[in-house]
């Protein structure tokens, strides 16, 4: 016999069931923030006090490499009275005030490049974040700058001017002797190193970090943007040098 008092509670099942399938749904799609995630990440840090710890860090660094090492040197002595000196110490002097506007213009181009490498793949990152992931990518880089006044300031204490400017740590630059490789190589064979490695490797997380898709993803953007270029940079690099 059909009892009334069994409709209500039906549809009250339905609805659960519905509600249920919907919330599973809605499930799939979203991904919660995590502990970590909710953590302090480089990526998502004021965008000016990073900016300025990363200048200031690299001011310092350039101040110790020239003053202790690169001014020690016996060409930089035996220049520091003539005017050839006056003229090195003024690039010296120019380098500490380009660092700012160096990264500044860095910082746009890699991540404009990087931002349209997302965009091709439908990746919904803004151009600032893509800066923010590049700006701290470029921190790996002063790893190298400590190593080579680490390595000429304990190790090799005594260097030309000549080897401070070829030595760069972790780089194919190692494995070529430096006075008679080709000087058009010189430059490819510094950048090409484990820093490099190490700096792609923070611009795939940054960009995995923002866009919270698959890691594989993020590998074909920073390849098809960032790589191809530096390869492409590098290749030109190395036809019209003269």
């Amino acid at each position: 016999m059909y009892s009334k008092s069994s409709e209500p509670a039906s549809l009250f099942q339905i609805n659960k069931i519905l509600l249920s399938r919907v919330n599973n749904c809605f499930l799939k799609e979203y991904v919660p923030v995590t502990e970590t995630e909710s953590q302090f990440s480089l990526f998502t840090s004021d965008k000016k006090l990073t900016f300025i710890t990363l200048c200031l860090l690299s001011i310092l660094l350039l101040y110790i490499k020239k003053d202790f090492i690169e001014n020690e040197t016996a060409a930089f002595e035996f220049l520091q009275d003539r005017p050839e000196g006056m003229i090195l110490r003024a690039i010296s002097a120019l380098q500490f005030f380009s660092i700012p506007l160096v990264y500044a213009w860095k910082f746009t181009v890699i991540g404009f490049i990087i931002w349209v490498g997302c965009f091709t793949f439908g990746f919904r990152i803004t151009f600032s974040q893509c800066w923010s992931v590049v700006m701290a990518a470029e921190f790996i880089f002063l790893l190298a700058e400590l190593i080579k006044i680490g390595w000429f300031m304990f190790v090799d204490t005594d260097p030309t001017w000549a080897e401070v400017k070829a030595f760069y740590p972790l780089s194919l630059m190692q494995l070529a002797d430096y006075e008679t490789i080709d000087k058009r190589y010189a430059y490819p064979l510094r950048a090409l190193s484990l820093f490099e490695i190490g700096y792609v490797l923070i611009l795939v997380n940054g960009v995995h970090h923002f866009a919270k898709r698959q890691k594989q993803s993020a590998w074909w953007i920073v390849s098809t943007s960032y790589i191809l270029i530096f390869a492409l940079w590098l290749l030109f690099y190395i036809i019209v040098y003269k």
